[in-house]
């Protein structure tokens, strides 16, 4: 008789094309940038753990396999996110994809008091890594070319399906 194991997964802030949804930094930095708007940030200083998902797609099914195979031994609270180095502002963020977009990609700082949020959030995902041999493949710098890429790819009308599998080729 098999013991199901239960745990619960969080993940740092999952970035990756085909995300649409509103008021997540990069999503409406694409749509801006598409429309040939200007992006503008509202805390430019708030760093986040910023992670491609395919690299919490990967600790997650790591951990459900190793909850199928050992549920006493895996189950409880697991953390997939960024090395270090790769907790990033949403300046750094957006410098980054407006470079990779081109010289008509533009942004800049909602003007006035900052909203009320963290300044720094972090992950301590060394459970993850000791246990289950899981840390990230690529650093973010990787990550936003390959997300600024399939963005450019759908807004020029390419199939997406094709870029997906790409990239799932070159993550793999």
């Amino acid at each position: 008789r098999r013991i199901v194991g239960i745990a619960s997964a969080r993940t740092g802030n999952v970035i990756g094309g085909g995300d649409w949804a509103e008021d997540r930094l990069i999503p409406d930095m694409m749509r801006s940038f598409a429309a040939g708007k200007p992006v503008v940030l509202r805390n430019p200083m708030a760093a986040r753990p910023w992670q491609y998902v395919l690299a919490a797609l990967r600790g997650s099914l790591l951990l459900a396999e190793r909850l199928y195979e050992d549920g006493n031994r895996y189950s409880g609270a697991w953390n997939f996110g960024p090395d270090a180095a790769d907790i990033q502002s949403v300046q750094w963020i957006a410098g980054k994809l407006a470079t990779g977009w081109g010289a008509e990609a533009e942004w800049n700082v909602q003007p006035g008091a900052l909203p009320q949020e963290a300044q720094m959030l972090r992950l301590d995902c060394s459970k993850a890594a000791a246990e289950l041999c899981w840390r990230p493949v690529l650093h973010l710098a990787e990550a936003l070319e390959m997300t600024v890429d399939w963005y450019r790819n759908f807004y020029a009308g390419k199939n997406v399906q094709t870029k997906y599998l790409e990239q799932i080729a070159t993550y793999s």
